[in-house]
């Protein structure tokens, strides 16, 4: 069975809803997913920006994430750990947690990847990370991964 991933908040391929944006309130989307592989230790979840002027630019990642847990609430807080162990690293922005799209005005439309890993691990061996480091880190232990691709442009 393939992993399935989904927004309660906006369909893959479409809009991302301003409240999620840095022109809203910048606050996190819900996320829900079932039927991670066997052998899952952990997810995590990173948002990134291809289309970005200076190339890709990372805007979240959210990692050990208990395999006992199948959702992310809307509007998680910007801390870098939560009680059950899960992490945020240091988003392209310069702060921990999520940070929402933030094209150029005119530049276009932004495709935003955000990307669920179920991991074979239960911890990534990081502290405090930058986004950057959690994709690196994360490499040697996908069991599987998708992807919902949210658009934006101001």
């Amino acid at each position: 069975m393939d992993m399935m991933f989904a927004s309660p908040a906006f369909d893959n391929d479409a809009v991302v809803p301003r409240r999620y944006t840095c022109g809203g309130e910048d606050v996190s989307p819900p996320f829900k997913w079932q039927g991670a592989p066997e052998g899952t230790k952990s997810f995590a979840l990173t948002c990134h920006d291809p289309d970005a002027p200076s190339g890709t630019f990372f805007h979240w990642a959210i990692f050990d994430i208990p395999s006992s847990q199948l959702q992310l609430a809307e509007r998680l807080p910007r801390t870098e750990t939560f009680a059950d162990g899960t992490k945020q690293a240091v988003n392209d922005f310069g702060r921990i947690g999520y940070a929402g799209p933030c094209p150029p005005k005119g530049h276009g439309i932004h495709h935003y990847h955000f990307r669920l890993f179920a991991l074979d691990v239960d911890h990534l061996d990081l502290d405090k990370a930058d986004c950057r480091q959690v994709q690196v880190a994360l490499q040697a232990h996908i069991l599987a991964f998708t992807e919902i691709v949210g658009c934006f442009q101001r």
